[in-house]
């Protein structure tokens, strides 16, 4: 289940959340089994992230750093990657 705090901060925005991570460098967010659909994701910084069944259908991934993230059974149906 994902963290509720890690949760908010990416629903604030890019801005938000690049500054949280500067802020938490050393904190692996989790997003597990997060509904994401349709999230503009462009771009962001999701190296490390747990998103282990996370709901990404629709969403736009597109210049997103996805290293080391967890995508083990996400729905990336339809995302843009």
């Amino acid at each position: 289940m994902a963290n509720r705090e890690h949760l908010s901060v990416l629903k604030q925005g890019a801005v938000g959340w690049i500054k949280w991570r500067s802020q938490n460098p050393t904190v692996e967010p989790d997003l597990s089994e997060a509904n994401l659909i349709e999230a503009n994701l462009r771009g962001a910084n999701l190296k490390g992230v747990n998103l282990k069944k996370s709901e990404l259908d629709g969403a736009n991934l597109i210049a997103a750093n996805l290293t080391d993230a967890n995508l083990n059974l996400a729905n990336l149906s339809h995302a843009s990657l």
